[in-house]
């Protein structure tokens, strides 16, 4: 796997994880207590041996960077690294990226420099475990230009994916991006084709594009070159190259997840808490998901009572009870709380007893959940403080709301309280 270089698509401006992504970058946003979404397809590669990888961003970059730095540190000895590349102004170029495919046209100078035969694009905002070897050695033993990975899919998701047709090759001969009404249904195929039985192909009658890709080096290039005014892998890019390259589908059989929206990302957390087994593990020992490691001491729990959660490093809860929910590090959360399917992503710091005395004796609301509060299918961001009495709940069932003012937003019925977001004493959402 010495000859690939892994390229990371962080994305736009993660305007459908918002207010998650209002102080970071996508791929920056904490994930399952103590990673980050940038940690899966990182995590990947490594183990996958491919040590070459660049990471695409233009939004709220700084904290994506410094994660990496951190986490992401090869020997002098080793050719590997992990590197931010944001948009940049150029004398060839002053916009910032337009798409998915023009980001990576812009500095495409520089991985030309790298002596690879493959470059494998990936997206930052997907859970899933990969072996990219095995995918990378199927699109050179079919001789393809791109390979691109499938999963089949069931009528109610397709049209928020690129969908394609394949021939008895595993040819891409057909490939509409999202389609709707009549054209959805024009993408249905037999799915048995892809060694489904006949209810799993009835089930799931489309071949999805799971947004990764191979591209044999010159065919990168060339393409890239060639329809210079297009701008979007899946939307232009595919489409325009099937008919006359080699683009084959490669089947992917494992657990895959596009977390880009509130839900998606909330659904995918807690699921993680599922008995007797989640859908995804972090527990895989010959293919770990890696972090930046944090020395934090043990998690301590003072007479809780907690169910199918998960807690992460270094948190202090104090006689709560704790239902379907996942805590992130240095989650503090006191006296009395019920917490129920929820996800706290906890905080970058502790906040002393005499600060938080301080907090009390001005009004103020210390770092973490106050006394007697109710947490209700919510996702606290990072910093935040939520008062004593609270009822996060929402009471009235309300789908969509915004109230950054207030702290907090709702979203597809989930209120996320965002980043160092503060929700005083007595508040009832």
């Amino acid at each position: 796997m010495k000859k690939v270089l892994a390229i990371i698509l962080g994305g736009g401006a993660g305007t459908r994880l918002y207010p998650l992504t209002k102080l970071r970058a996508k791929p920056a946003v904490p994930l399952a207590g103590k990673y980050r979404l940038i940690d899966i397809p990182v995590s990947n590669c490594i183990n996958s041996a491919i040590y070459k990888i660049y990471v695409l961003t233009q939004f709220n970059s700084a904290s994506l960077n410094r994660h990496l730095s951190r986490t992401y540190s090869f020997s002098g000895f080793h050719e590997g690294f992990v590197e931010v590349l944001a948009a940049q102004q150029t004398p060839e170029n002053s916009n910032w990226f337009q798409g998915t495919a023009d980001a990576v046209r812009q500095y495409m100078n520089l991985f030309e420099e790298w002596d690879v035969d493959e470059y494998l694009i990936l997206s930052g905002d997907h859970l899933y475990r990969m072996d990219y070897a095995e995918y990378v050695n199927h699109h050179r033993e079919s001789g393809a230009d791109i390979t691109l990975s499938v999963l089949p899919i069931d009528e109610k998701r397709a049209s928020d994916f690129g969908l394609i047709k394949i021939d008895g090759n595993g040819r891409i001969v057909d490939f509409s991006e999202k389609p709707k009404g009549d054209a959805l249904k024009q993408m249905a195929v037999d799915t048995t084709v892809l060694g489904l039985n006949p209810e799993e192909a009835k089930q799931n009658p489309f071949i999805a594009s799971m947004g990764i890709y191979v591209f044999k080096r010159e065919a990168l290039i060339r393409l890239l070159n060639e329809y210079s005014d297009f701008t979007d892998f899946g939307k232009e890019i595919i489409p325009a190259a099937a008919p006359h390259y080699n683009t084959q589908a490669y089947l992917f059989k494992g657990y895959w997840e596009d977390i880009g929206t509130i839900e998606a990302f909330y659904d995918a957390n807690l699921a993680l808490t599922q008995q007797p087994q989640p859908p995804f593990s972090f527990y895989d020992e010959k293919a770990p998901i890696y972090t930046r490691g944090r020395y934090l001491p043990p998690s301590k729990m003072l007479n809780c009572r907690i169910t199918d959660s998960m807690i992460g490093d270094g948190c202090i809860l104090k006689n709560c009870q704790i239902h379907h929910s996942v805590l992130g590090i240095r989650t503090r959360i006191e006296s009395n709380c019920n917490i129920q399917d929820s996800l706290i992503m906890g905080s970058d710091f502790y906040q002393p007893a005499e600060k938080r005395q301080a907090d009390f004796d001005k009004g103020r609301v210390p770092v973490g959940i106050g006394a007697n509060t109710t947490v209700r299918r919510a996702i606290i961001d990072k910093n935040a403080r939520i008062g004593r009495d609270v009822q996060l709940i929402n009471k009235d069932h309300v789908e969509e709301a915004q109230r950054e003012e207030h702290g907090f937003h709702i979203r597809n019925g989930i209120i996320v309280v965002i980043k160092n977001g503060t929700i005083p004493d007595g508040t009832i959402i």
